[in-house]
């Protein structure tokens, strides 16, 4: 017995597609598949319930291995990436002794973000005192007018200190399109290529240095959905990638020189296949330019041409779209299955933005909270020992396949348009990510996409108000505002300012629930509605139930209720919703949780408002707040 093996594929015969369909019809009783189990997504295509081989047996992405072009499955043969965490440097020893405290504690990314004015070889000297560049990647980020001098200063400074600068990991953060989306500063073309390859040549005495970025962070944290952000990111590195080479700049030096900042946000398959698709596109890219190599006996050329120049560095960071201020440490939640999914992705370094990001500057605490969600991935869970653990899955493949299909065709049409560049000076990206951003919100407001503790189970007696240090950024004042900028914006926003204004209002409104009827029914339509109305803030008061309406609105206006909703079941409300508004009289806000058969009937009556799945929750509570505040 002992040498007797189980035979899986035996003892389970193969199950066929049409069986499987046919199974699944006869489950639903009816429904229509497509509108109860298909997935329509932002990006333009559906997802199915399930997949199987035969989705994935015509995709030529599934006989790619680690490491080779065209690299869906990693440009790495490991999957080890850089533990990051920034610091604004205004002031350079206190930026030098927190970077060497972090450094202890399992940093080994550093990002400075440096003010113009202290871009000098003796704040650097400073800066870096005690720091071993060699061992670490460090990053900077300053005005793009100064980036050209602080690669030279930083080469000087690494020669001085006897590095070998041939392996030294970093970048600087070089991206002229980023600041015009942000600032509104417009930069002509041959400008913006004048300070890209005075930084690109100022640098190549690093060969490890990534100088020129794609910020497509700033259209993750703007609401763009996946394939959006992904084709845009391929159009603006492909814009750097074809100025530089037209401007004299040998290719493949100027394709190792792009280093791209993704944003990831919380829809965690989507994300891993971004990423996957995201190398993939970008090295057909980079290898339509045919760069040549220009090693001698490189082990990684094919013809003459470089395969190492279309191997796509990426950065990612947390999204701040998807940040709450209320219930923040659900944040944390937020940010882990982001870092899973950049890791899983396959990135070369990750900044986990600290849970209180939204509304005050992160503390030591908040701070290590977020070093440790990477150091969790790495230490405990070895993320970095298991190369691409989406190859082969029968979804992630198709949906690695799907996204790129979309992001590509998006890509086409913003270069058949003349560019990324063109298409942000001409304002179609900004509207096309802000209508994005306004559908994505909209579903929020509707609850179609749930932020826990913010538009459904909010934590009923948290006040947030105190806690903010500060307040959402004004639109850019600067001077020349030529281009339409593309700001960060949050799907919580709006129902925070609804609990705000509660918070600050003279009187907390209450909200009663009347029960009644049905046990069942009362006690879900309750719970919804108490969830409903602390969305807003309101005190909200369940009860066990009524035997009688009167008695109901009685208990009621005794506890001083701004509104009473009637929680009962479809059947009674024909008796008791006319029963509940001539009792109230108008002297408190009547509503119906449910959708009733009865609705015309009971709004012939007067009967306003009725809540349920399909109300516009955000609508609804500022109508309620514009009454009752």
């Amino acid at each position: 017995m002992a040498e007797k093996k189980l035979n899986l594929l035996a003892d389970f015969p193969a199950v066929s597609t049409q069986q499987w369909m046919e199974k699944i019809t006869a489950d639903l009783k009816g429904a229509d598949f497509t509108k109860k189990l298909v997935w329509k997504t932002n990006e333009g295509f559906n997802v199915m319930p399930f997949y199987r081989a035969e989705d994935i047996e015509t995709l030529k992405t599934t006989e790619v291995v680690p490491g080779k072009f065209p690299y869906v499955r990693g440009t790495k043969t490991d999957n080890t990436w850089f533990v990051r965490q920034n610091i604004i440097a205004k002031d350079a020893k206190a930026a030098n002794a927190k970077a060497l405290n972090i450094l202890n504690k399992g940093v080994d990314s550093l990002g400075f973000e440096i003010d113009k004015e202290n871009v000098t070889a003796s704040f650097i000297e400073i800066l870096l005192d005690g720091i071993a560049a060699d061992c670490i990647e460090l990053n900077f980020t300053t005005c793009i007018r100064r980036s050209a001098e602080l690669a030279t200063i930083l080469t000087n400074y690494f020669k001085a200190k006897n590095y070998n600068l041939a392996k030294l990991d970093g970048s600087i953060n070089w991206d002229g399109i980023n600041i015009m989306l942000l600032k509104g500063r417009s930069y002509e073309k041959a400008e913006l290529v004048d300070l890209a390859k005075a930084t690109f040549d100022a640098a190549l005495e690093l060969p490890k240095y990534r100088v020129i970025g794609v910020n497509a962070v700033t259209l993750s944290n703007a609401g763009a959905f996946v394939a959006q952000e992904l084709g845009y990111a391929l159009a603006w590195g492909n814009e750097y990638l074809s100025s530089l080479i037209e401007a004299g700049c040998e290719p493949s030096i100027v394709a190792k020189n792009i280093k791209f900042n993704f944003g990831v946000s919380g829809n965690y398959f989507m994300e891993i296949a971004k990423f996957r698709a995201a190398k993939l596109l970008w090295a057909e890219i980079v290898d339509a330019y045919q760069a040549k190599c220009v090693k001698t006996n490189c082990q990684h050329t094919v013809n003459g041409i470089c395969k190492c120049a279309a191997k796509m560095y990426v950065h990612a960071q947390t999204s701040t779209f998807n940040k709450t201020i209320f219930d923040a440490n659900v944040n944390m939640l937020r940010t882990q299955t982001e870092a899973m999914s950049a890791t899983l992705g396959g990135v070369n370094s990750l900044t986990v933005l600290p849970y209180d990001v939204t509304y005050k500057n992160a503390d030591e605490f908040s701070e290590r909270i977020a070093r440790n969600q990477q150091l969790l991935l790495k230490e405990e869970s070895h993320f970095d020992k298991v190369i691409d653990p989406a190859a082969g899955s029968y979804y992630l493949e198709t949906l690695t396949n799907n996204i790129a299909e979309q992001a590509w065709k998006l890509f086409l049409d913003v270069e058949d348009k003349g560019g990324y560049l063109a298409a942000v000076k001409a304002g179609s990206v900004q509207k096309a990510v802000k209508e994005t951003a306004s559908n994505r919100l909209s579903a929020v407001s509707k609850r179609r996409e749930v932020l826990v503790g913010t538009n459904q189970f909010p934590n009923f007696n948290e006040k947030a108000a105190a806690k903010v240090e500060f307040k959402k950024a004004a639109d850019c004042d600067c001077a020349e505002t030529d281009v339409e900028t593309l700001l960060p914006v949050r799907e919580a926003e709006e129902f925070e300012a609804l609990r705000f204004a509660t918070e600050s209002a003279a009187k907390r409104p209450k909200a009663f629930m009347l029960t009644m009827g049905n046990l069942a029914m009362r006690l879900a339509r309750a719970q919804f509605s108490c969830n409903f109305f602390a969305c807003a803030g309101y005190e909200v008061i369940d009860n066990l139930g009524f035997k009688t309406v009167e008695e109901g609105v009685a208990a009621a206006e005794k506890v001083g209720a701004d509104i009473i909703v009637l929680c009962s079941s479809d059947d009674e409300y024909a008796e008791l919703a006319p029963a509940a508004f001539k009792a109230i009289a108008g002297k408190e806000i009547f509503v119906v949780a449910g959708a009733p058969a009865c609705m015309d009937d009971l709004k012939a009556i007067g009967v306003e408002y009725f809540i349920n799945v399909r109300s516009n929750v955000l609508e609804t509570l500022k109508e309620f707040n514009s009454k009752l505040l």
